[in-house]
Order: structure tokens, then sequence, then C-alpha cells
């Protein structure tokens, strides 16, 4: 077996940051309707930055372990920079060669962290006393 794909086995039996955080900010609830992968995303922020994330949910090897790698590579990285994160960060931490249905499992979780970025970022801007637009947008499918 690939070094690669024990590693996403062995984040599939023991994920990181796998539970709930109650003092979260955002609750971002994603599924992916074509094989059932459903994930909730609790985010905490302090000031731009996230301070904390976990995942709560069901999913494959492939969803479990790339919400597992995310939410490794995210804590205490501001907003801008998560935004910025792209299907290639994800399919590199995740270091395996997937097909298209696959793909979609892989980036299920950084869809979720990205609507999650909005609505926060969108809730701020209302207690904002000068709202500004959103510049963030979610990631593609492709």
């Amino acid at each position: 077996m690939d070094i690669y794909q024990e590693h996403i086995l062995d984040l599939y039996k023991h994920p990181l940051n796998k539970g709930k955080l109650d003092d979260a900010q955002v609750h971002q609830h994603e599924m992916n309707s074509s094989c059932g992968d459903n994930f909730i995303f609790h985010l905490l922020f302090e000031k731009n930055k996230l301070k904390d994330v976990k995942f709560e949910g069901i999913g494959c090897a492939i969803s479990v372990a790339s919400a597992s790698l995310l939410t490794e590579k995210v804590k205490g990285m501001n907003i801008q920079q998560i935004a910025q994160l792209t299907k290639e960060d994800v399919l590199e931490w995740l270091g395996v060669e997937l097909s298209p249905s696959r793909l979609k499992c892989a980036l299920l979780p950084l869809q979720a962290l990205s609507r999650g970025i909005i609505t926060f970022t969108q809730q701020h801007q209302k207690d904002s006393p000068n709202p500004q637009q959103s510049h963030i947008a979610p990631p593609r499918d492709e």
C-alpha cells in the first residue's frame, strides 16, 4: 500500500480536530449529495484569525482525511490566507490522484470552510459601523 494511502486511512480512523466547538461563532453544514458525505464545521475566530476549528459528521476516507488535514493547516491563519486556499493545496496535502467523483469528496471540507468564512465575514460586517462588501468567494467545482 502506498504511504499516502496509509496516511489517509490513518486520518480516517484517527481524525484530527474531530468534535464540536460549543463557543464557535459559525457552524457551517455542507453535504455531498452524490455520495452522502456530510459535515458540520465549527469555526471560532479571534479578530480576523481562525483561532480554532473542528468538524463533525460522516464521510469517506478521502473527505475525512481532507477535513482533518485542512483543519490542522488553517488554525491560526487569517481570513484572507484561508480564502486563498485552492483545490491544488488540498490535493497536495492528500498526496494522491483522485477521480472527479473523489475530488468532490476531497473538496467538501474546503467548501464548508470557505462558506463558513463568508458567513462570519457577513455577520461581522453587519456588526461593524462601516460594513464593506466581502471579497471572499466559495471555491468552484472544476
